[in-house]
């Protein structure tokens, strides 16, 4: 049963790919932003249906202003879950960008590639936020780092926060709560030294997985200036997430 239900999720997922390659490719460079944004959110929610994972949202997504989500990080489907909710632009290590159709695919519709443990990068990307917020854009980011098993929260990076600190912007957390047969579950995680293939099994072939998206207040406010440092920030944001995803 579990290679039927992967042969069958796998053909849908491979066919609506190539349809949002084609979508990107073809009419994307015509559309105005809000467009474009519409169809990311609704392509994203659909790709989570073809994979089998049910998702639940709580909390509220800023939708109307510009604003940074900061997440835990369990799987490539992230991006995915959370573009279902809100379309994103997210910061992502340069390593996907090499990864097949996937890797083309998210970087066509925005996503900041960074380069792992690059402090020029981090400066760069940091002093070009203003200009996507200003444009109403909603920047995603995981300070892990690195995907979790997402029962827990790994040590969290400061150095992209700066760029929504000097700019004003709310910051919001996502916490990310993965379930299997309606527990709280690491098996579609996607860590250690797994492979993209292995890991899509795991999941195509799953039965009842689900994800909650808790959409947490935000931690600054529009307009007003961050008067904690940049690691005193981060350190109540992992805190914040910790409480949410911890498994007792």
């Amino acid at each position: 049963m579990a290679y039927l239900r992967f042969s069958v999720r796998l053909f849908f997922l491979v066919i609506w790919l190539i349809i949002g390659l084609l979508i990107v490719s073809l009419s994307f460079p015509w559309l105005k932003k809000n467009t474009r944004e519409t169809i990311v959110r609704y392509w994203s929610y659909y790709l989570m249906k073809m994979t089998g994972v049910h998702i639940q949202q709580e909390g509220k997504p800023i939708l109307d202003a510009p604003v940074m989500l900061v997440a835990n990080h369990v799987s490539w489907i992230d991006i995915f879950i959370i573009n279902s909710q809100r379309a994103t632009s997210f910061i992502a290590k340069a390593e996907i960008r090499q990864w097949p159709v996937i890797g083309w695919l998210v970087g066509a519709v925005g996503t900041i590639f960074i380069q792992r443990g690059s402090k020029s990068d981090v400066v760069t990307i940091n002093a070009s936020m203003k200009a996507h917020f200003d444009q109403n854009t909603c920047i995603g980011l995981f300070p892990e780092g690195t995907t979790s098993d997402g029962l827990s929260i790994l040590h969290m990076y400061s150095g992209l926060l700066e760029g929504a600190m000097n700019a004003r912007v709310p910051i919001q957390p996502v916490a990310l709560l993965f379930y299997y047969q309606q527990q709280r579950s690491g098996r579609v995680a996607f860590i250690g030294e797994q492979t993209l293939l292995a890991n899509m099994w795991v999941l195509l072939s799953s039965k009842d997985v689900g994800v909650t998206v808790r959409f947490l207040p935000p931690v600054t406010k529009a307009g007003e200036e961050v008067l904690i440092t940049r690691q005193e920030l981060i350190e109540q944001i992992r805190e914040i997430l910790l409480k949410e995803v911890s498994v007792e």
